[in-house]
């Protein structure tokens, strides 16, 4: 039981909903139906899937964990070297069944978009490739992780990417490479000591902030030229904004001290969603 519970720590639970809400958001929007695929791919995309993405993070991250004092919580376990090969086994076997039922009842074409998704997942962190170490590359990584669910959809019920959803995607898009440059920032001392690269170890956590308020403010501006209501989401950005904004001088020695305006995130990321649930449902109902 106590493997069970570091593993369920590993898989990150309070963003298991960060990957599950896009698939089933866009899902639903497109074929107005809960079905066996909605059920099994969210699911997938709820535990699975973050077991996979953050059991492979927590067992090639150790020794930078090590240096992080706010692993070991809510924020990430910090894996023992005896649960490396147990983590590694299971993070590959549970998707499994989701996979094999996804890939007989979806195209080619869907397949490929997931298969292309795990290969982001893999890729971040697993050694040998190690995107998570090359700036810039490793935000678009972490952000591909929450779209990729909304594009899988899309192509799932064959769906050509309109003008309408690609702004959509591209807004999330920007949102998530946002947040992973800021919550890089927090990780820059731990990171150095371990010799691990990221877009905040080379740019500096100064420059990483204003380049996430930077995309940030992208985010919004995509939404601001969608069909209304649409744009009310855009705002949303500006509490992302309001919450890095402390930062915004931040020097590298420092840069621990923004896991304060992180953890606010875990909080703000559920009230974007209820904001963005609300509205592209009244944009639903006025055009469905």
């Amino acid at each position: 039981m106590r493997t069970l519970g570091t593993l369920v720590l590993s898989s990150r639970p309070l963003s298991w909903i960060n990957t599950a809400f896009p698939f089933g958001l866009a899902y639903y929007v497109l074929t107005e139906r809960v079905d066996q695929v909605l059920v099994v791919g969210f699911v997938f995309f709820l535990i699975p899937y973050n077991l996979l993405m953050y059991g492979i993070n927590d067992v090639f991250d150790y020794e930078s964990d090590l240096r992080n004092p706010r692993k070991g919580g809510v924020e990430g376990a910090l894996l023992p070297p005896a649960l490396h090969r147990v983590t590694l086994i299971t993070s590959a076997l549970v998707p499994l069944p989701f996979l094999v039922l996804l890939v007989r009842w979806g195209s080619f074409t869907a397949s490929a978009v997931l298969a292309l998704s795990l290969f982001f997942v893999i890729a971040y962190s697993a050694k040998g490739v190690r995107f998570k170490e090359i700036p810039f590359l490793d935000s678009m990584t972490s952000s591909a992780h929450f779209v990729m669910p909304a594009v899988y959809a899309i192509v799932f019920v064959g769906e050509g990417v309109s003008s309408l959803e690609l702004l959509l995607l591209t807004s999330f898009f920007f949102w998530g490479m946002a947040s992973h440059a800021f919550g890089a920032v927090q990780d820059v001392v731990a990171d150095r000591q371990a010799g691990v690269g990221s877009i905040a170890t080379v740019v500096g956590a100064k420059g990483t902030v204003r380049f996430a308020a930077v995309l940030y403010v992208l985010a919004g501006g995509a939404l601001l030229v969608t069909p209304w209501p649409l744009p009310l989401i855009a705002p949303v950005a500006l509490l992302y904004l309001a919450t890095i904004s402390p930062w915004w001088n931040v020097s590298d020695e420092a840069a621990e001290e923004a896991n304060r305006g992180w953890k606010w995130f875990l909080l703000l990321n559920f009230v974007a969603g209820a904001v963005v649930v609300l509205v592209l449902f009244e944009w639903w109902q006025v055009n469905s």
